[in-house]
């Protein structure tokens, strides 16, 4: 191998401030961009948490790793851990539920048999789901105290983000995995075109992350209830009652009930797409009744405008914070206390309520990427929204 010379040394050079540049202006127009509650959304009737996030759930972490290169890298890795420990060592009680299965989803199986979570969540690409689950293996086995350790069910989750990312690349490592899961924090999230919501799409916008929270009041348990999610699908855009999609003429098979008006800026695979779902809670809830509370999370999914079409993932992973399970060899009873059936109902609402107001977070945080081919998906038009908006009043 030839060593670099100055020129080549220069150019990487260049290449690199161009990214470094790119990643700051992406990250500074969704600093600008609002949340659903800064312009006058305000779905359900719940109160939202101190940060209206995922993390309003004591001891929830979550952390991005974001992949913009050059012009056809548009992806990156999020991780959810439901807390800061060894989640090896002190599982979390989990379900998981499918809306509709068209993903490849990792970990699920196990999850559903034991009604545990024993890694942190991670959310990627479609194609990058099997780096995803060797780096959380390796990340979860290089922990302290899991020497021994000879078997561990990592959960991911994926939307596809090929119109965007060079998917077919594969150009998520193992390296960008653990820098998600590293990152990890309490706090604010950060949401819109960032992490494994970099390259996705929603309703013909730009989708990404997004999160919100619930607290019920003392009088209904007082508990708490997050959403995260991947938005990555079609539909016919409703926000907190008003047809946005419809007003602003942008909704699935548009091109084919309206042809007069023009086609849909993205006409392949309209309706099509993935969400991921996280929900946590506080609330100590058995694995039947987290499952029961997933259920829930595709109701909130509904009131957006999505009808989970053929070709769309939607899976919710749920998890409580309460009732850690210890990996004690020589314990063979667990003991905890277990909300009651008739103790569910404003849980449920709760679950409902987050997952609509996480996905209008995701397309409002989320701002416009060109990537893959030259394919462009443009953010929400704030301007037309607020108008929207405005006249509801």
């Amino acid at each position: 191998m030839r060593p670099p010379t100055s020129r080549s040394i220069g150019y990487a050079a260049f290449w690199l401030a161009m990214i470094i540049s790119f990643t700051a202006n992406v990250a500074a127009a969704q600093d600008s961009r609002p949340r659903a509650r800064d312009i006058g959304l305000t779905p359900g009737i719940l109160p939202p948490g101190p940060l209206n996030a995922i993390t309003d759930v004591a001891g929830v972490q979550v952390g991005h790793h974001t992949l913009i290169k050059g012009k056809s890298i548009r992806t990156g890795v999020t991780a959810i851990r439901p807390h800061g420990g060894n989640l090896f060592r002190e599982k979390v009680p989990a379900a998981v539920y499918v809306g509709n299965g068209f993903g490849k989803a990792a970990g699920f199986l196990q999850v559903q048999e034991l009604g545990n979570i024993e890694s942190p969540i991670i959310l990627t690409n479609t194609l990058s789901v099997g780096t995803a689950v060797a780096a959380g293996v390796q990340w979860s086995l290089d922990q302290r105290g899991n020497e021994e350790v000879r078997s561990v069910n990592v959960v991911v989750g994926e939307t596809n983000d090929g119109y965007l990312n060079d998917i077919r690349g594969q150009h998520v490592t193992a390296k960008d995995v653990i820098a998600a899961i590293e990152a990890a924090a309490s706090g604010p999230v950060a949401e819109g075109s960032i992490g494994a919501g970099t390259g996705t799409r929603a309703f013909g916008w730009k989708g990404g992350i997004g999160t919100a929270s619930r607290i019920l009041p003392s009088s209904l348990g007082g508990y708490t209830v997050g959403a995260l999610v991947q938005s990555n699908f079609g539909g016919i855009l409703t926000m907190d009652g008003l047809p946005v999609g419809e007003l602003m003429g942008q909704y699935s098979f548009h091109d084919q009930i309206e042809p007069e008006t023009g086609t849909a800026p993205h006409p392949e695979g309209q309706g099509d797409g993935s969400c991921m779902m996280v929900l946590a809670t506080d609330a100590p809830l058995s694995p039947r009744n987290l499952e029961r509370l997933a259920k829930r999370a595709v109701l909130g999914l509904a009131r957006t405008g999505s009808f989970m079409s053929n070709g769309s993932g939607d899976f919710v992973i749920a998890f409580s914070t309460t009732n850690r399970i210890p990996d004690e060899a020589n314990a063979s009873v667990v003991e905890g206390t277990h909300l009651r059936n008739d103790a569910m109902s404003p849980l449920f609402l709760a679950a409902v309520e987050t997952v609509e107001e996480a996905v209008y977070n995701s397309l409002l945080k989320a701002t416009t990427v060109t990537g893959r081919a030259g394919h462009t998906v443009e953010a929400i038009p704030l301007e037309s929204l607020l108008e929207i908006i405005a006249g509801r009043r």
